[in-house]
């Protein structure tokens, strides 16, 4: 196979790609007035609720490792004041919504595509279309709203975690008073700061649902078929966040400096 013909399939494959997310998009946005709640309730206990120790863990041993890595620096320069500023805006900005993404990917990414894959290849979605219901409202509007829905929320409590995680480990590996610690971090962070997190957040859960149920959906084949998909959606989801994260940092950086 010469290299023009490996492009010119690289190229076809990220066409369809595309074009079976845009798909996706549209029939999930037309399918929300009549989503079916009682599996959006379901979505939101599995993804949301199912998610939080995992969620939580991270967040505090992030705040943790953050404070251990910025106290060499402030250390270093004299400014040990300042390590509530900068660890808070590490997290608020950056780890914070970086790693629940990463982490979310691999959790309810993978499950949302393993689950549609297992229901596309046995026909229970089909099946659905054969008696006049809409896969779209029953199954995929409830996923992405639960997932989106999810990741909003665990953000919050999540940053609230890894912060207050950080304000420890600063007194006890840099006996940092808490009221230094939160000092300047009150008064050089505001609620834009924590928006800016959050909306990241928002937009990684968004894109994660997304790819996921468009892998989950696109699988054809047996059993070999779900575990391809899973896969391919943690792949996706992981390379859609760090793509997604260098936009919005360098958008939200410039808007609110």
């Amino acid at each position: 196979m010469t290299l023009l013909t490996r492009l010119g399939r690289a190229g076809l494959d990220a066409l369809r790609g595309v074009g079976a997310l845009g798909l996706v998009v549209g029939r999930t946005v037309l399918a929300l007035p009549k989503l079916e709640r009682r599996e959006l309730g379901r979505a939101l206990v599995q993804f949301g609720y199912g998610s939080l120790p995992l969620a939580l863990a991270t967040a505090a041993l992030a705040g943790v490792i953050v404070v251990l890595q910025s106290g060499i620096y402030v250390q270093r320069f004299g400014a040990r004041a300042f390590l509530g500023w900068a660890a808070g805006y590490g997290v608020l900005w950056e780890f914070g919504p970086l790693l629940l993404g990463l982490i979310m990917s691999a959790r309810l990414g993978a499950r949302n595509a393993a689950e549609l894959a297992l229901m596309q290849v046995g026909g229970q979605i089909e099946g659905l279309r054969g008696i006049g219901l809409d896969p779209f409202a029953i199954l995929v509007a409830p996923r992405v709203v639960a997932m989106e829905v999810s990741m909003l929320a665990l953000s919050s409590v999540t940053f609230a975690v890894a912060i207050l995680f950080e304000s420890v480990a600063a007194l006890l590996a840099l006996n940092l008073p808490v009221r230094v610690f939160f000092g300047t971090f009150a008064q050089l962070l505001g609620p834009l700061d924590v928006l800016g997190g959050v909306v990241k957040t928002g937009i990684f859960g968004l894109a994660i649902a997304l790819l996921s149920t468009t892998v989950g959906l696109s699988a054809r084949g047996g059993a070999h078929a779900v575990g391809q998909a899973a896969a391919s959606a943690v792949v996706r989801g992981c390379a859609a966040i760090f793509v997604l994260d260098f936009v919005l940092t360098s958008l939200l950086a410039g808007w609110m400096g």
